[in-house]
């Protein structure tokens, strides 16, 4: 082992940029600001080298303002596909139409329930902002859907939603609204886990003949996974979407790029806390590719590394 790399101090001055400073984290060490330094390094080299990049994230940091940290990678076209949860639809579409709220970590979630507001760490979103405004509004949509296919994708789905939402005041806000204009495939695994399932599922009871098929998204996957000639992920959180992601490119002997944010510990043994190494053991990253964990809140990591990327590229 060579010890031949002083650790170098942050200058700060005035004008400097993101890119500038995340450049200065790999010199400096900080623990986990040189590993924001490396992903922003693996991130730029995915697109220089044309890999078919994955975006993975749970839903809930699209209630903040990281969603439009998002919309933009979307709408820039840095990413090639996106795996998330329903959750996501819920509030990228919610937020169209009403606002979401600041709220604390500290309030009473007893009376919060009373005068109908819901909590997501310290973002609220009151029932009217929610649940009811994406029944008045995805009812017509879903029928409208249902009036020209009866069967189609969770993909298919996002897009057709992107589609009827155009003509909207705030669509352009919107990830929903980016994807379908970009056509950036998004998959949602877990589709019924969420109000717009639930709108989903009450449009069934009365329309037998209106089928999501999950496995005609599988399928799409499939066809991405085997003709890409190298993958990487940026992996935000955990579950279903981070799985889903590095499941399918285990295929393929595993991803050629990875960068995983998250907060989660990986000694209770969960896929959330685990780190890229353990995937290595499955094959859903491969032995020799460039990876790199970020521990962090992804509403503070994720906007300084897009921001770093769009400054370099």
């Amino acid at each position: 082992m060579q010890f031949n790399k002083p650790v170098v101090d942050i200058r700060l001055e005035k004008g400097i940029t993101v890119s500038e400073l995340l450049n200065q984290f790999s010199k400096a060490g900080g623990f986990t600001a040189r590993k924001l330094s490396e992903a922003l390094d693996i991130f730029e080299e995915m697109i220089k080298r044309n890999a078919t990049i994955f975006l993975s994230f749970p839903a809930a940091i699209i209630a903040t303002g990281t969603r439009g940290v998002i919309k933009e990678l979307a709408r820039r076209k840095l990413v090639d596909v996106i795996i998330t949860t329903c959750g996501t639809l819920d509030h990228d579409l919610a937020r169209i139409w009403k606002d979401y709220y600041h709220g604390s970590f500290a309030l009473d979630d007893a009376e919060l329930h009373k005068i109908g507001i819901n909590r997501i760490g310290n973002v609220l979103a009151p029932n009217e902002s929610y649940g009811l405004v994406l029944e008045e509004k995805l009812l017509p949509i879903i029928e409208d859907i249902y009036g020209c296919r009866k069967k189609l994708s969770t993909r298919e789905l996002v897009w057709e939603i992107g589609k009827r939402i155009e003509g909207e005041e705030n669509a352009e806000s919107s990830i929903v609204y980016w994807c379908y204009k970009n056509k950036i495939p998004v998959f949602i695994p877990g589709i019924t886990d969420g109000a717009v399932g639930s709108q989903l599922w009450i449009f069934y009871q009365q329309h037998r003949d209106f089928i999501i098929d999950v496995l005609a998204d599988e399928s799409e996957l499939s066809d991405i996974v085997f003709e890409s000639k190298l993958t990487g992920a940026l992996i935000v959180g955990g579950g279903i979407s981070k799985h889903h992601t590095i499941w399918w490119n285990q295929f393929r002997g595993g991803l050629d790029y990875a960068i995983y944010i998250t907060t989660a510990v990986e000694w209770d043994g969960s896929l959330s806390g685990a780190k890229p190494n353990e995937a290595i053991s499955w094959g859903k990253i491969k032995e020799k590719a460039k990876k790199v964990s970020v521990e962090g809140d992804a509403t503070i990591i994720l906007p300084l590394l897009v921001c770093g990327l769009i400054d370099r590229i």
